[in-house]
């Protein structure tokens, strides 16, 4: 059971977004390349592990007692 909450609104925005700031942005800032280029990196990654992670959320039952 996945989570498509967390896969499409989370996961994937956020990889998306940290490769547009690596890709796109970073060439444009002048002696910062390489801390841009990091940091959308690093958005990217942590889009990867959330998507990873919602296909491995799963609803636990409440039992109430």
């Amino acid at each position: 059971m996945t989570s498509k909450a967390i896969i499409l609104c989370v996961g994937l925005p956020m990889v998306i977004f940290g490769a547009f700031i690596a890709l796109a942005i970073a060439p444009l800032a002048v002696g910062v390349e390489s801390t841009i280029e990091f940091v959308g990196s690093l958005i990217g990654i942590l889009g990867v592990v959330f998507m990873i992670s919602g296909m491995f959320y799963k609803k636990e039952i409440v039992v109430q007692e």
